[in-house]
C-alpha cells in the first residue's frame, strides 16, 4: 500500500498543478514530509488523509488505490452483467502474435490491461502463461474469473482503473486491446514509463488504441470518459525499444447495433536487453 499511496500522491499533486511546497503548505507540513511520502520513505499520518484527499480533490479510497464497487465508470458495466459474453469468447488475433513471438517455454508473466470479460486473458492462461488481468468493470472481472474456472485455468483477475493502476512487480509481457483511449493525455507518459520500467529485458508489449481520423465519423457509443489519440502517438512512447510491428487499420464494427468504422493503431515493441 505504501508504494501505491506514494505514486498516487505524486500523480494527483501533479494533476492539480501543485508543487510539493504548495501541497505541504495546504496541509501544514514540511515539503520534506511530502517528498518522503512520494518516495515511499514514510506515510502520512492517518489524520492527514482527509485533508490530503481534499487538497488533491480525490476520495480517500481512490488515494489509497481502491475503487468504489458500485460506481459505473464504463458504458459496458451493464452489458457485462448479462449471461452472454458481449465480445464473445474467441481471442483477439493479436493473442496469436504474442504466442508466436514470446511462447511460454519457461515461466512467463503476462499482464492483460483492461481485460473486459476475460476472453484474451483466459486464452493466455490456457496456453501456459501466468496471467494477471484487470478491468474497471466489476461485472467484467467476475466474468473473467468464471470463464477461467470453466476453462480449468487460473487468472489473477482484479478490479482497477487504468488511470490509477501502476505496476510494482516485474512482468514479461504487457497486452492491451481496446482500452488505452481511457487514459487521459496528461497521464500517458507516466503510465507507459511505469509499464516499461517493470518489464523484464527482452519483454514484449502488444498494444492497440483507437485513433482519430478526419474521414471516419465519431463512434455511436457515447463514452464520456474516452480521450483522443492520434496516429503515431503510441509509437512515440517506444522510441527506445525495438519496434517489431507498428501499423494502422480501419475496420467495420457493429457491436452497438449501428454499423460504423474505427481506426486503430497497433504496436508490438520489445525491450532491448542490457
Amino acid at each position: 500500500m505504501k508504494e501505491q499511496l506514494a505514486r498516487n500522491i505524486s500523480l494527483y499533486r501533479k494533476e492539480r498543478g501543485l508543487t510539493q511546497e504548495e501541497l505541504a503548505h495546504k496541509l501544514g507540513v514540511s515539503f520534506q514530509a511530502v517528498s518522503k511520502w512520494e518516495n515511499a520513505q514514510s506515510m502520512p499520518d492517518i489524520l492527514l488523509l482527509a485533508p490530503l484527499s481534499q487538497a488533491l480533490e480525490v476520495s480517500i479510497d481512490k488515494l489509497l488505490g481502491y475503487i468504489s464497487q458500485d460506481r459505473p465508470i464504463t458504458i459496458y458495466e451493464e452489458a457485462y452483467r448479462t449471461q452472454n459474453y458481449y465480445w464473445g469468447t474467441e481471442p483477439n488475433s493479436a493473442c496469436y502474435q504474442v504466442l508466436q513471438l514470446f511462447p511460454p517455454t519457461r515461466r512467463v508473466k503476462l499482464l492483460d490491461v483492461g481485460c473486459g470479460e476475460g476472453k484474451d486473458a483466459v486464452f493466455f492462461a490456457r496456453n501456459g502463461y501466468d496471467v494477471m488481468a484487470f478491468d474497471v468493470s466489476s461485472a467484467g472481472v467476475e466474468k473473467t474469473r468464471r470463464l477461467a474456472e470453466r476453462a480449468g485455468v487460473h487468472v489473477e483477475a482484479f478490479k482497477a482503473d487504468i488511470q490509477d493502476y501502476r505496476l510494482d512487480t516485474q512482468v514479461d509481457i504487457i497486452y492491451s486491446s481496446g482500452v488505452l483511449h481511457y487514459i487521459k493525455p496528461e497521464l500517458r507518459r507516466d503510465i507507459f514509463e511505469n509499464y516499461k520500467k517493470f518489464t523484464q529485458p527482452g519483454g514484449l508489449h502488444v498494444l492497440n488504441v483507437f485513433v482519430q481520423k478526419p474521414f471516419i465519423a465519431p463512434p455511436p457509443e457515447k463514452e464520456t470518459n474516452a480521450h483522443k489519440w492520434y496516429s503515431g502517438e503510441l509509437l512515440g512512447y517506444y522510441h527506445d525499444w525495438l519496434v517489431r510491428d507498428s501499423s494502422e487499420v480501419v475496420f467495420d464494427c457493429s457491436s452497438s447495433g449501428i454499423p460504423h468504422q474505427h481506426a486503430m493503431s497497433k504496436l508490438v515493441a520489445q525491450k532491448v536487453s542490457g
